[in-house]
Order: C-alpha cells, then structure tokens, then sequence
C-alpha cells in the first residue's frame, strides 16, 4: 500500500482536541486495510516526528433500516498517535 493512501484525515472531535491539549495525542482516520506497522512508518514519514506509540480503533459495520430499505454503515479504522515528548504537529498549533 502506498503512504499516501494509509493515513486519510484527522478526527476532530471535543474529545480529541483534550487528548492533544493534555497528553499530545493525535487521532487519524487511517485505511482499514493497513496494519499498525504501515500507520507508524506513514505518519513519521508525512509529519515528520517520532511516534512513542500507536494505538488502532476498528469500527464494524452497523445494520440499519431506512424504511424497507437494509444496508449496513461504513466500516472504519481510527489511529491514536503518542508522540514523543516536546513534539508537536504544525498542523493543529494555534500559536
């Protein structure tokens, strides 16, 4: 899988925004298909920090109804990012 299509966006949440302030945690939408290996490696490369640790959230698909229509929701993956510390993103510095 090529770097570029492993990570896909930030989570911007109340709740993220408290892990960035407070413990420098960052929260991505990654590929469902890419394992922690490829995440670490991707977002390293792209940002260019050391990440401590990463962490994977797997959403599975919901069942749903829309009147006599079926279907399911989209499956997803999350990545918790810990960075090492004294590093920051550029991308969410309000300075």
């Amino acid at each position: 899988m090529h770097i570029t299509k492993v990570i896909k966006k930030p989570v911007l949440t109340e709740k993220s925004y408290l892990k960035i302030n407070v413990d420098g945690k960052y929260t991505f939408e990654v590929n469902y298909k890419a394992n922690k290996t490829q995440i670490k490696k991707a977002f390293e490369t792209i940002f260019e920090v050391k990440v401590l640790k990463v962490n994977i959230i797997k959403k599975k698909p919901k069942a749903k109804k829309m009147g006599r229509f079926e279907g399911l929701t989209n499956a997803s993956k999350r990545a918790i990012f810990t960075l090492k510390p004294g590093e920051k993103l550029e991308l969410f510095n309000n300075e």
